[in-house]
């Protein structure tokens, strides 16, 4: 247990102090920093989601344009 507590205060203060010197660095303020990587997570996330739900439509497109037909009357 004293391992997990010594890994979270090495990101505590190593990692999570990334977005104030990229602020400080930018001239921004540190919410502004933080909102922009909140929101670009929620839209690279939400982009391969998209892209998923287009193959999707695209395979099951395909698959009713050409149906699989068992035999001649089937037409």
């Amino acid at each position: 247990m004293r391992n997990v507590i010594k890994i979270k205060y090495f990101f505590e203060k190593y990692g999570f102090h990334v977005s104030s010197r990229l602020a400080d660095k930018l001239g921004m303020r540190v919410t502004s920093v933080r909102l922009f990587f909140i929101y670009i997570s929620f839209v690279t996330a939400g982009l391969w989601f998209g892209v998923y739900l287009t193959i999707a439509f695209w395979l099951k497109l395909k698959d009713l344009i050409r149906a699989k037909r068992s035999s001649v009357f089937d037409l």
